[in-house]
């Protein structure tokens, strides 16, 4: 069973949810529309994953941040016009993510490869601050 903290990580997500901006959505700058906390709800639609989860990600000049502890590597970004793309590593596990967030919510979609197998399903973020 893939370990809850494990997708507990992924984000916006995520979904966390592809681990680069698509060149066509560009790059993200300094003091985005969408810094700041999120509170993001990822559930399983496939796989032997937890059913669902939610944590909490901070957002700091288009960079998706875990704030979460433990061993694990996210690599994320928000575009200007809101695309976001994230991957998350712990051990042999991963899961990329990917959507978009309007001003105060978003959603897509994530997928990933854990000790059991493989997982996939969707995300919803919603504005903390």
């Amino acid at each position: 069973m893939i370990s809850p903290s494990f997708f507990r990580s992924i984000i916006v997500a995520g979904a966390l949810a592809s681990a680069a901006i698509a060149a066509s959505a560009g790059t993200a700058v300094a003091g985005t529309s969408y810094d700041g906390s999120w509170s993001v709800l990822i559930t399983t639609d496939s796989g032997a994953c937890e059913r669902a989860y939610r944590y909490g990600v901070a957002i700091s000049d288009g960079y998706v941040l875990y704030e979460g502890g433990g061993p694990v590597n996210l690599e994320g970004r928000v575009a200007r016009n809101g695309t976001v793309r994230v991957r998350v590593v712990a051990g042999q596990q991963w899961a990329d993510g990917s959507g978009r967030l309007l001003r105060d919510h978003g959603g897509g979609y994530w997928r990933g490869q854990g000790s059991t197998g493989t997982c996939a399903g969707r995300w919803e973020a919603e504005r903390r601050d």
